[in-house]
This record gives C-alpha cells, sequence and structure tokens, in this order.
C-alpha cells in the first residue's frame, strides 16, 4: 500500500510542476511593456495549406525594447504571416516592408497594465484551480486505497501531505503573478 501511495505522491507532485510550467508559459505570452519573441508563440499562419506556428517559417528577434521583427524565410510569406498576427489579436499592428514585418509595441498605458495584471490573474486562478483538481484526484485515490483496506491513519497523513504540497504549489503560483505584476506595473 505504501508503494501505491509513493507513486500517488509522485504522480501528484508532477502534475502540478505541469501546471505551474502550464501557467509560466502563458504569462510569458502576456506582454510587459517589453518586446519578447514568445509574443508570437501559438500564433499559427497558413504555409501551403497547412496551419504552422510563425516561428518555424520566420526569423523572429528583437531589435530594440519596444520592437519586433519577422523576417520569413521565403517572400511570399509576408502577407499570410502579417494576417495571421493581425488575426491573433495581441494588440499589434504589422508594419510591412517588403522584406520584414516589424511590430511595434507601443508604451502601456495605466489602463492597459491594469487590463494585463486581470489577465494575469484570471491565469493564475486557472493555476490554483488546476492544483486543487490535481490534489482532489489524488485524495479520491487515497479514499480508493483506504476502502481497498488502508488504515486510516496513514490515509489521513497522506491526505495531509497532498494538501501541504497543494499549499506550497499555490504559494508558488502566488510568487509567479506577483513577480509578474511588479514586471507590468513597472514604467
Amino acid at each position: 500500500m505504501t508503494e501505491e501511495l509513493d507513486m500517488i505522491k509522485l504522480e501528484t507532485e508532477s502534475s502540478m510542476k505541469k501546471a505551474i510550467n502550464h501557467l509560466e508559459a502563458e504569462l510569458l505570452k502576456i506582454r510587459a511593456g517589453k518586446a519578447n519573441p514568445t509574443m508570437l508563440d501559438g500564433i499559427v499562419a497558413e504555409y501551403y495549406g497547412s496551419p504552422t506556428p510563425i516561428s518555424q517559417i520566420a526569423n523572429i528577434s528583437v531589435l530594440d525594447a519596444r520592437t519586433i521583427s519577422v523576417q520569413p524565410w521565403e517572400k511570399n510569406m509576408l502577407q499570410p504571416i502579417e494576417r495571421a498576427i493581425i488575426a491573433s489579436n495581441i494588440g499589434i499592428n504589422p508594419q510591412n516592408d517588403g522584406n520584414y514585418i516589424r511590430l511595434f509595441l507601443p508604451p502601456l498605458t495605466e489602463e492597459r497594465r491594469k487590463e494585463l495584471v486581470k489577465r494575469c490573474n484570471g491565469e493564475g486562478e486557472q493555476g490554483k484551480i488546476a492544483v486543487r483538481n490535481i490534489r482532489r484526484d489524488a485524495i479520491e485515490h487515497i479514499k480508493k486505497l483506504q476502502k481497498d483496506g488502508l488504515s486510516e491513519d496513514v490515509a489521513r497523513n497522506a491526505e495531509t501531505e497532498m494538501q501541504d504540497l497543494t499549499n506550497q504549489f499555490i504559494s508558488l503560483v502566488e510568487k509567479h503573478l506577483e513577480t509578474k505584476e511588479k514586471e507590468i506595473m513597472a514604467v
């Protein structure tokens, strides 16, 4: 039975780490006033009939703190990439000069900063919900083991461990949100 408990704990911890990694990836996509190539992650353009991430059909680089340059490997991809960026609704209008697409990030207004902080908090809440759902599943597993003959004390201790693990990961979510909020609100 203890081997099964160890497996539950390992699986739970692994799943919670994945939830944190997902949160980190989502927070990276939210721009904090500085140009970052990861802002374009998840944007796909039509490449010979199949949707392809921009990073796989163009070179994305940061020219300065407020400018991103996208240079397609094939000139005929300028229009599809430009359309994909506009359709992605990231709040930036691409400038196409025939060779490159430049994205100029406007300075963030106070209102826009607050909007971004709200979006970050929404992502953080999703992360917390994911961690709590993982905890719930682990506790259900423990209760099944208890029905199969696991002693009540051992089950209670295992549930306490799951709660401690959950608290640890929730505080990690809070730290990530705090860091991102400071980054966004810094002028």
